[in-house]
């Protein structure tokens, strides 16, 4: 069963409260997403760490009932 959107975008922002984020499905399909996350709590952290909180806010939900997601983390401007 494919993921919503607004259910990947609840978790991220539960799981990183001060974040900004935008889905968008790539393949119109609920399975393959992208995912923009801009959060100042990301500062000073290499993306690495970024990404791998995004991940940890997905409670281990990649590769199960979301299958792909193409991300792109920041901080604000």
């Amino acid at each position: 069963m494919a993921m919503a959107a607004d259910e990947i975008e609840r978790l991220i922002r539960d799981g990183i409260p001060d974040a900004r984020v935008e889905i968008t499905d790539l393949a119109g399909d609920g399975d393959h997403y992208a995912a923009r996350v801009v959060a100042e709590s990301f500062r000073g952290q290499s993306r690495v760490v970024q990404q791998r909180r995004v991940y940890e806010a997905l409670g281990g939900r990649m590769g199960g009932v979301l299958h792909a997601l193409q991300l792109t983390t920041a901080v604000p401007d």
